[in-house]
Formats: structure tokens, sequence, C-alpha cells
């Protein structure tokens, strides 16, 4: 069995999964040849001038140290801002409880697995927008799914997933009812990337909650025997069929440290 393509995350565990299969427009950086002085001749700029260009690009340092070893897929500019849109699942106890059983026999396979921070289902991948068209971008998503109704999902197949580079490995609940309605949002987000030169989501995409994540091309350890442990965890777990379904109430674009909730309808008679 193969690791199916991961699908676009961010979040504050995992923010440099999401930057797998992004791309950066051209065109939006670089200085002019010839207009910079000699080293010798540069003096120190005020930082009060330095203020005045919060959207300068300046290519800042990386260090991998403070991620957890993951290394950026497209390289982090200032004024160039990840971004993500995303349906965020929402944990309850019982969900917790199932994790605290699964993660540690996962790591018994592979013990570096890390638990995620938070928890979300991706439409789409991580793309790169320049700050003054975070806001346009945003409300282009609100005026797409404007008419999308709340609804039920399940995620209780355990699957391992690969970003695009096989350089991180994810243990995940795949979603196994609800596909359809994932499927028209991606629609309606695709749409809005389009318009703004952007990567549309995967075509066959398999949308999941990623539980665990690792650096590293981890397949071989995880899938096979372990997956059906871990398969057999899951369907053994007290009500898992209730505690794996959840609701989809809202969509949520995250963009740099800037948050955007867009709730989905309530369906009429629901309370």
């Amino acid at each position: 069995m193969s690791a199916a393509p991961l699908v676009g995350y961010s979040s504050s565990g995992s923010e440099d999964e999401a930057e797998a299969g992004a791309r950066v427009r051209p065109g939006t950086g670089g200085c002019s040849r010839g207009q910079s002085p000699l080293p010798s001749q540069k003096l120190p700029v005020p930082d009060s001038v330095l203020d005045m260009f919060p959207g300068a690009e300046e290519r800042l340092a990386d260090d991998s140290a403070k991620h957890g070893g993951r290394v950026r897929t497209f390289p982090h500019e200032r004024g160039n801002w990840a971004t993500h849109v995303y349906v965020p699942y929402e944990t309850r106890e019982e969900f917790l409880d199932l994790l605290d059983v699964l993660l540690p026999h996962a790591q018994t396979y592979v013990p570096r697995l890390v638990r995620m921070e938070a928890f979300h289902l991706s439409l789409s991948q991580s793309v790169v927008l320049r700050h003054h068209w975070i806001l346009p971008f945003v409300q282009a998503l609100k005026d797409r799914v404007a008419s999308f109704q709340r609804f039920c999902f399940t995620a209780d197949r355990v699957k391992i997933y690969t970003n695009q580079e096989k350089t991180r490995t994810f243990v995940g609940l795949e979603v196994t009812s609800g596909h359809t309605q994932f499927l028209d949002l991606v629609s309606e987000v695709d749409r809005v990337m389009e318009e703004f030169d952007l990567t549309t989501f995967y075509q066959d995409p398999s949308f999941h909650i990623s539980l665990a994540w690792c650096v590293g091309d981890a397949r071989l350890q995880l899938e096979g025997q372990c997956l059906r442990e871990l398969q057999e965890i899951v369907g053994e777990f007290e009500d898992s069929e209730m505690v794996l379904r959840a609701h989809a109430e809202q969509i949520r674009c995250k963009s740099g440290n800037k948050f955007f909730s867009m709730p989905l309808n309530q369906v009429p008679g629901e309370t």
C-alpha cells in the first residue's frame, strides 16, 4: 500500500506541512541593478524609516531547529504570507482519549512521531499571498461559501500520508462520510485560487485529520501491520462511531498570523 499524498495543512504545529506544493508568484521582489551603494558607503537606516515599509522583500533566516527539524518548501520572505483554507476540527475529550491510545502504539513502530497541536481538514494547499491581497482574498472566499450549510462528517479510517517531497510523514484519520460536501467546498475555494492565480487543490483529495507527524519518510514502518493494528484500535474503541462523527460549522482561513472565520449556514430546523 502506498501512502496518500498530503493535503495542505497549516496550524501551530503543522504550518510547514502546508507549504508543500505552494508556489510564489513571480516578479514580487528584488532591487534594480546599479542602485545599491558599495558596502563602505552604506549608512545605518533609522528604525523609524524601516518600520514604514513592513512589506519590504527582505529574506528572513530560517532555522529548522525552531520547528522540529522541518524545512520550508518555499522561502519565508517578509511581505509573503503563507495562506491556508481549512475546516477546523473541534476536539472532544473522547477523541483525545482515543488519540492517547493510538499515538503510543504508533510510536512503538516510529518513536519520533509527534502529536499534532491542532486538528483540521484542509480545503486548500498552502499558497503565498502578498499582504495587500489578503482581505480581497478572504472577501472572495466569503462570497463563494455564503450559501453553504453546515454538515456532518465521519473520519474513522486510519491512513498514512506524506508530503510531496516525502520529507514528512503523517498518521491521519480519513473522511468516510461527508466527502461530497468537502468536494463542493473545495470547488468554490479553487475558484478563488484561480481568481488570484494561485495553486488549486489536489485532483483526488483525501480529506483527513492529521493526528501525528514525523520528519522523514516513515511509510515502511507505519504501513502494513502497524496500520492494521491502529485501525483495530479505532474499531474497538468504545462508541468510536460517535466519537469520530463531527460537524463542519465554519471555514477558516489562516494567512500568516491572521485568522478569518466564515460560519456555514444552519440547516433549517437545526438548533
